[in-house]
């Protein structure tokens, strides 16, 4: 089975040559679960994109799924997505009823070792990956100034509705260091979805939202005038290289920026620490996991159905509409998503430690 994806993504690339057909050739398993409710957690609010991408994939796991169980989100915001990872560590269903979806929010505070963390990656079994993006926007006035660099916005006083320095937000936080732009994070929104209403509401004046967030609802905005975006975080080619963004192929990436931006490098360590937690953030963001205690029957159940689902004639239009056009991994290319997205060089961990503690204030104790 091959994955029709656009644009030529490195994990594509992965998934395509790793043998994802042999999933979804394989005999049906003795595992059913026929009336009972599979509960999809995600840590966070109902308003963000990890919430788009949960409610994309659950009615298509109910039909997939031996025995059609009814599958439903749930929300468990808190602390970042740590309080809900924590919960998720503690779950002992081995059938199946359960599954959780993570984000680069949750996979930051670990990489970081922040003391919230409780939850152990190793410890969970995964079965599908997802890639993905995002896009910086700004509001009218300033979206005229730009010119695709910020030179002249650097003197501009930014606001910027936040989750926290160590959730996802350390990518656009960390981007716009390099930018040299000036901009005041307001810590402790709930979801992505609540730093875009900060930003319709006039009380955030630069925000970024997931691509399947910006799909549904920035690009209404866009439409209307009243946002316009600036760059996209990128995708990665076959070679490793941070390209344009196949879902917003007209919008320059976070690189050709930071390249037409004076005093933004795109070498040395800030930068290899911007693009580390890039990669984790995005490239391999989001991840579904059953507990570690799930037996090897159920873990293959489920890669069945992704694998399945993922073949069906109208999967690729389907998911391009509702997430973007970026790779989904089963089997080996989701556990080669899982150990990109939870693993981190020293030196990149270093700058980013150095960078929280002196910026914010932030240390990991």
């Amino acid at each position: 089975m091959d994955i029709k994806v656009t644009g030529k993504l490195a994990v594509a690339g992965v998934i395509a040559g790793l043998g994802v057909a042999t999933i979804a050739a394989s005999t049906a398993t003795a595992q059913d679960l026929s009336g009972k409710t599979v509960e999809f957690v995600i840590p966070f609010a109902e308003s963000g994109g990890s919430a788009a991408w949960a409610n994309f994939f659950a009615p298509l796991l109910s039909k997939h799924l031996a025995g059609n169980p009814t599958v439903v989100v749930r929300y468990r915001p808190g602390a970042g997505s740590t309080e809900g990872a924590n919960w998720f560590q503690e779950q002992t269903a081995a059938d199946g009823s359960i599954v959780f979806g993570t984000s680069g929010s949750t996979q930051f505070p670990y990489l970081l070792g922040d003391p919230r963390v409780r939850y152990e990656y190793k410890d969970w079994k995964v079965v599908l990956s997802s890639g993905t993006g995002g896009v910086v926007y700004l509001p009218p006035e300033l979206g005229e100034r730009f010119d695709g660099d910020f030179d002249e916005l650097k003197d501009e006083a930014f606001l910027y509705g936040s989750q926290g320095a160590t959730t996802l937000d350390l990518v656009p936080l960390l981007a716009f260091k390099l930018l040299g732009l000036q901009v005041d994070p307001v810590f402790g929104v709930e979801g992505r979805g609540d730093g875009r209403l900060m930003f319709e509401r006039g009380e955030a004046n630069i925000d970024y939202q997931t691509s399947s967030a910006y799909l549904k609802s920035v690009v209404p905005l866009v439409e209307q005038k009243l946002a316009v975006p600036a760059f996209t975080f990128g995708a990665l080619d076959a070679e490793g290289n941070i390209v344009r963004d196949p879902t917003f192929p007209d919008l320059p990436s976070f690189k050709e920026v930071c390249e037409a931006t004076e005093g933004c490098e795109t070498s040395g360590v800030g930068w290899d620490a911007w693009k580390a937690f890039f990669v984790s953030g995005f490239a391999a963001q989001k991840l579904v996991y059953l507990p570690g205690t799930a037996s090897q029957e159920v873990v293959d159940m489920y890669s069945k159905a992704f694998s399945d689902m993922i073949a069906e004639p109208d999967f690729a239009t389907r998911s391009e509409e509702t997430l973007g056009v970026y790779p989904q991994g089963v089997g080996k290319a989701a556990l080669i998503a899982h150990d990109q997205a939870t693993t981190v060089s020293p030196e990149a961990k270093k700058y980013v430690l150095d960078w929280l503690a002196e910026d914010y204030g932030i240390t990991m104790q």
